[in-house]
């Protein structure tokens, strides 16, 4: 099961370690408690959206470059776990166009 907290931890814990900085500088500059911001780096806390703009400032990242990178991974996760449909033939559709792509089918 894809769970967004643990993805979104991920990518707050990947932009904090490229910029080099500790969690305790980020937690300090977020004004959220080291503990609180470890859980929500692995996953184990939901953080608002409030929380997380004050995250994201802190890091100096845009929200919205986050959410786009988090999206990004579920996205690939998504795909990871879908099967992909073939026919009895071995092709997906009546023309077999995307048989060669392996492209999952649709839900």
């Amino acid at each position: 099961m894809i769970v967004l907290r643990q993805h979104l931890g991920d990518e707050l814990r990947r932009q904090r370690q490229q910029q080099g900085r500790t969690l305790r500088q980020v937690s300090a500059s977020a004004r959220v408690s080291l503990g609180y911001l470890s859980e929500i780096e692995r996953g184990q806390k939901e953080a608002s959206s409030e929380l997380l703009a004050s995250i994201c400032g802190a890091l100096e990242v845009p929200l919205s470059q986050v959410l786009r990178n988090v999206g990004d991974d579920i996205a690939l996760a998504e795909l990871a776990s879908v099967p992909v449909r073939r026919g009895e033939d071995g092709e997906d559709g009546e023309d077999g166009s995307r048989a060669a792509t392996g492209v999952p089918a649709a839900v």
